[in-house]
């Protein structure tokens, strides 16, 4: 798993091994974000305040997630906050690329005392799907009654990982519906109308 300073860290047992430098990512972005773009899975897109509790939803959870066809449910990025408010259990899992967590930035948990599980759901720079994906969450997460809150730049690929780990047996997988960045604006930008940074939630830049 990546982090933002260039090394992948471990985290419950899983260590990458690759070794992206700046030069890399840079000569690569721009082909790597132009296939993003085309991302083949329809996007999720929040409900606001419409959203209702999932019939899956751990005991306790106070967050309201909108049914989902194969995992628990589509929350918003605020309610997401709160469930990890809420449930020492849970995990923030940021599913987007190497790239994205460098040049974009990562939610930032430290509020919460913990900091997001880094694992690709498509690798960079080939944005091939991830064959170790599930090993990856099954070795960082164990237990597979804790809530997995899945978060991608716009709730395409998080909702492909929470339907894969909820196959893989793991009961509470959500996605977060608007992303790191949100729905593009009349102009085509993201991060301008929703998702985890227009709203205000803790986010940092390396």
């Amino acid at each position: 798993m990546y982090s933002p300073s260039g090394a992948y860290w471990e985290c419950g047992g899983v260590a990458g091994s690759r070794d992206y430098r700046p030069r890399t990512l840079n000569g690569l972005l721009h082909l790597s974000f132009a296939r993003l773009r085309s991302e083949h899975s329809p996007r999720v897109r929040g409900h606001g305040n419409g959203l209702r509790m999932a019939e899956t939803a751990p005991p306790n959870d106070q967050a309201s997630a909108s049914p989902a066809q194969g995992y628990a449910g589509n929350i918003a990025p605020e309610e997401a906050w709160r469930m990890l408010e809420g449930h020492p259990r849970a995990h923030l899992i940021d599913v987007r690329t190497v790239a994205e967590w460098s040049y974009v930035g990562l939610p930032d948990l430290s509020e919460l005392g913990r900091r997001p599980l880094l694992i690709e759901w498509q690798t960079f720079p080939d944005l091939a799907v991830n064959p170790k994906f599930e090993g990856q969450v099954s070795s960082a997460v164990s237990d597979k009654e804790a809530p997995l809150l899945f978060l991608c730049r716009s709730g395409a690929r998080s909702a492909s990982a929470a339907r894969a780990m909820t196959s893989h047996g793991y009961t509470h997988c959500y996605n977060v519906s608007q992303g790191f960045e949100g729905d593009p604006d009349d102009r085509g930008q993201r991060g301008q109308v929703s998702g985890w940074k227009v709203l205000g939630l803790p986010w940092a830049q390396s």
